[in-house]
């Protein structure tokens, strides 16, 4: 007779859903959360409300957050798990920390961002690598931490996915590449990047000019210098371009939950915050056909 499968462990599960340093973060303050209430697990709205109002007096609002946060991911695991079948905390927001409007006056329209592959390179041996980058932001709407943490393993070239690891902002997800980008993943992986390398050892699909992983700051600070001046008035940045992207894909009529799960938000109300209902205030109003499937 089999016996039963052994239930999902807290930290495994968190292992799964976030990046390490987040994973350990989480657990952390879950410990704390789960010794200052003994009843953590049959806990409702109110008494986790109450919890997070004991503790804001202590501490500033960004780690508010972030105890919110590992709360949340804790309530996930439950659900995850069966021990429950509600969500006490999915929906507690904290009213004073920094919101981070979408600015629209600052997105760009499809055939603006179709400009950004166009861009003369300084040095011409990162050219493949450059539009690599560029395709990731402006096709697959990636965040720096997410590219950071592209292998050239998570390119499936015969499928034409790409598969997007987990962060601590969002979920892993398995996107479609273009058509024109397979070509250009292709020839990267097999001739550019080799070459870029120098015979260094890594795993990680974006490599610098000196053969070394270009973090998420590297990714950012490259896409801020190479468009700087490009649209006058509008900053060309990592953040911008994805928000152009997911809030073009709303306007075009996709559903809020197909663009969530592109997006890898984690709840509704994230991807909400890129719709564009107010005609009066688009500056950047989608016209046409902007690549999403």
């Amino acid at each position: 007779m089999k016996g039963t499968p052994k239930k999902q462990t807290l930290d495994s599960y968190l292992r799964g859903q976030y990046t390490e340093k987040t994973a350990v973060a989480y657990a952390r303050e879950i410990d704390l959360y789960l010794t200052n209430c003994p009843q953590a697990a049959s806990a409702t709205y109110a008494t986790i409300t109450a919890y997070i109002g004991r503790i804001r007096s202590k501490y500033r609002p960004s780690t508010v957050n972030r105890i919110l946060s590992s709360i949340k991911a804790y309530y996930s695991y439950l659900c995850a798990t069966g021990e429950r079948t509600d969500h006490p905390a999915a929906s507690i927001e904290l009213k004073d920390q920094r919101r981070r409007d979408i600015q629209l006056q600052d997105l760009l329209r499809p055939e603006e961002l179709e400009t950004l592959l166009a861009r003369t390179e300084r040095y011409p041996n990162l050219e493949g690598r450059n539009k690599v980058l560029v395709s990731l932001l402006m096709y697959q709407a990636l965040l720096p931490a997410e590219m950071e943490q592209l292998r050239a393993g998570d390119i499936d070239l015969e499928a034409g996915t790409v598969y997007i690891r987990p962060t601590g902002k969002t979920s892993g997800r398995e996107l479609s590449l273009k058509p024109s980008q397979v070509l250009l993943f292709y020839r990267y992986i097999r001739e550019e990047r080799p070459r870029l390398l120098q015979g260094r050892k890594t795993e990680a699909l974006l490599v610098g000019i000196r053969g070394g992983a270009m973090a998420a700051e590297d990714i950012t600070k490259h896409v801020k210098r190479s468009y700087q001046g490009l649209y006058p008035g509008r900053p060309v940045t990592a953040q911008t371009v994805r928000q152009s992207v997911l809030a073009n894909l709303l306007k075009q009529g996709h559903d809020v939950s197909v663009v969530q799960v592109f997006a890898g938000h984690r709840y509704p109300g994230s991807t909400e915050r890129y719709r564009q209902d107010d005609v009066a205030t688009l500056a950047a109003a989608v016209r046409k056909y902007h690549p999403f499937g």
